[in-house]
């Protein structure tokens, strides 16, 4: 506690510290069938998944948090778990009244139909991974079926319902890279290589949308838009250089990209001629 309020106390320190983000779990992951979802799994026909908290708990977490200002992020994978988010969501808003509070799903991972249109209606980020649908893609239609991967995973149904869509890396679970993340969403080419195509290649979107959500979109999903997620007068001049134009090589060259440069507030940190 010393460690954490020394830092916060130091001056040269506050601009890379940040509070005020709340972040709790619903249910696990889908690889263990902990994901919680409406109708059982494929290959386990008794197993739905399940809650790692009770809903009334979850209720009261959320509202608590909310009422005292703080910006509000659950883990939800399976689609009963995101619909329950999303109702408690819901609720929250309607008893503790509209303002700009951007609640967050992180990973939003497989929803059902009807919830989609919802993130946009309820102001809701859906913060999501792209390179777990190329790691996924291996092996989740066995454990769910072939009707529920049309929507796992839904950055093109996510966008074209004008959700807000955040990327992130889920890092140390999954490589850190945005690179990575921007060639996952964009080919959904799964790491095995048998789906050159893409897994569920209906979901697949542009470069510039993919580059969208892990900049633009995530400085306003931290309310720091006003200072960061573009370049432009004023903000804060955070940018790399890359060794290749995202925008005219093909996209299954996307990953082999690297990073020639990178700039944190106008000053260098990374490549030629750096001094740290």
């Amino acid at each position: 506690m010393k460690y954490w309020k020394s830092i916060s106390n130091t001056t040269n320190e506050t601009k890379w510290l940040k509070n005020g983000l709340m972040k709790g779990f619903v249910d696990g992951s889908l690889g263990s069938h902990t994901a919680a979802f409406n109708e059982p799994y494929s290959d386990k026909k008794e197993d739905k998944g399940l809650f790692i908290v009770d809903v009334d708990s979850l209720y009261q977490w959320i509202s608590n948090a909310d009422f005292k200002d703080l910006q509000v992020t659950v883990h939800a994978i399976g689609d009963r778990a995101n619909n329950t988010i999303l109702n408690t969501f819901e609720r929250v808003i309607e008893e503790n009244g509209n303002r700009d509070r951007r609640f967050r799903i992180e990973h939003a991972q497989h929803l059902a139909n009807n919830d989609i249109y919802r993130f946009s209606k309820l102001n809701v980020i859906a913060s999501m991974q792209p390179y777990h649908a190329i790691d996924d893609g291996r092996w989740a239609e066995e454990l769910i079926g072939k009707e529920r991967i049309k929507i796992t995973y839904a950055f093109k149904s996510l966008l074209d319902a004008n959700t807000t869509l955040v990327f992130s890396s889920d890092w140390p679970v999954a490589p850190a890279s945005p690179i990575y993340g921007v060639y996952a969403a964009v080919t959904r080419q799964t790491t095995d290589g048998k789906n050159p195509d893409g897994w569920v290649p209906e979901q697949k979107i542009n470069v510039a949308e993919a580059l969208m959500a892990y900049t633009k979109n995530t400085a306003y999903s931290s309310f720091d838009e006003n200072i960061k997620g573009t370049l432009e007068s004023g903000k804060l001049a955070d940018f790399v250089i890359l060794s290749e134009d995202l925008f005219s090589i093909e996209p299954n060259k996307i990953k082999d990209v690297h990073v020639l440069q990178t700039y944190i507030g106008g000053n260098k940190v990374f490549g030629e001629l750096c001094c740290y």
